[in-house]
């Protein structure tokens, strides 16, 4: 049985109160993120079986895209699982899943030329990638300490350790933030090579490729938007029990 509890000097505490910010902020955040994850899965699975008109496959998209932009110190290679496609600055390579690396969709190639996209920011030293890779080991302790942190200090009423664990909370939310323009541009590079080289010829085959490449982007605000939605919810959760 639900019960309101007395927590010291913060008043009671009651689970249908936590509930009110739980059903405003956090339930229409993450079907929010639902649907954009089906909506990606959808629009990959019919682009997955859409085939380059020229037979060209994601590695070799990939390769166009990085001498497009005159990057020759980057390797491609296949990786193994599905979806598993990256570009790893420390070692200077773009690792494609298998499929997409050998495939001809359109679904392949748009991925691969976004990761090659990504190439092309580290060689010209895309300012919000820089930006994101420095907030990134903070937002990764927030990630696990954050609001362990907040908690413990609600209990122990210490606000300094409230305000600590939320500020690396939300770390989180700044780096998710600072993500989006770095994966909407990679997709922009990839896209503006595509259109000019004719990597896909058709305006079809564009259009298939950038149709993948914006569900993808969804899934990032969708991400932003769960996050910024708990920490909305925990610093009025935590602000109204100090009142």
């Amino acid at each position: 049985m639900l019960q309101a509890l007395y927590l010291g000097g913060f008043g009671y505490y009651s689970p249908y109160y936590m509930d009110s910010y739980l059903l405003i902020l956090v339930i229409p955040a993450f079907i929010f993120s639902i649907i954009a994850s089906i909506r990606v899965k959808t629009v990959y699975n019919k682009m997955a079986r859409r085939f380059a008109s020229n037979g060209m496959t994601g590695a070799q998209a990939a390769a166009e895209v990085l001498r497009y932009y005159g990057i020759i110190n980057v390797q491609i290679k296949s990786v193994p699982g599905k979806l598993t496609d990256h570009y790893n600055p420390k070692t200077n390579t773009i690792g494609l899943s298998e499929s997409v690396y050998s495939g001809s969709s359109v679904a392949d190639i748009g991925i691969a030329c976004h990761e090659a996209g990504h190439a092309a920011q580290y060689a010209n030293s895309y300012l919000p990638i820089v930006i994101r890779n420095m907030i990134l080991p903070v937002a990764n302790i927030g990630s696990f300490a954050g609001i362990p942190l907040a908690i413990l200090g609600f209990v122990l009423q210490w606000q300094g350790l409230v305000t600590l664990g939320l500020a690396l909370y939300a770390a989180i939310c700044v780096f998710q933030l600072v993500t989006l323009p770095v994966e909407i541009n990679a997709s922009r590079r990839a896209m503006k090579v595509i259109s000019e080289t004719g990597i896909l010829p058709t305006e079809e085959e564009k259009s298939g490729a950038k149709s993948v490449l914006f569900a993808a982007a969804m899934t990032y605000i969708a991400a932003l938007a769960v996050s910024l939605a708990n920490l909305l919810r925990f610093i009025a959760l935590f602000g109204n029990r100090r009142r």
